[in-house]
């Protein structure tokens, strides 16, 4: 069983960062590879970025190639979401998510993972 705890949402300005950062519990963090989703109010849950058990790979949107940046610290069981020149439709509320590196298919879809964070928002104001 792996809790994953998000902090660090916030209201930013349009072409400000924040940083989000998903604290793990248990001693099997390193098992799971990890993943950020967001939602906006109405819409689905889409992908925006994973990261292997290593974290020698990643992967991302389109949308956030180039701005976001996923990152993972093993030793503090914690990984991050660098999230820069951000705009106003990265509104969301962001979750984190662990996947077993075993039966991923392409990460992309929420059913792929076995873990959630309860989420935290995130605000770009215009």
């Amino acid at each position: 069983q792996v809790q994953l705890v998000e902090s660090g949402g916030g209201l930013v300005q349009a072409g400000g960062s924040l940083r989000l950062s998903c604290a793990a519990s248990g001693p099997t963090f390193g098992n799971y590879g990890m993943g950020w989703f967001r939602q906006a109010p109405g819409k689905e849950r889409t992908f925006v970025a994973r990261i292997t058990r290593s974290g020698a790979i990643t992967h991302y949107t389109d949308s956030v190639k180039g701005r976001f940046t996923i990152s993972r610290d093993n030793t503090k069981n914690t990984v991050y979401l660098q999230m820069n020149s951000l705009k106003p439709e990265d509104t969301a509320l962001y979750y984190c998510a662990a996947y077993n590196p075993i039966t991923i298919n392409q990460g992309r879809d929420p059913s792929e993972y076995t873990y959630w964070g309860q989420g935290i928002q995130v605000t770009v104001s215009s």
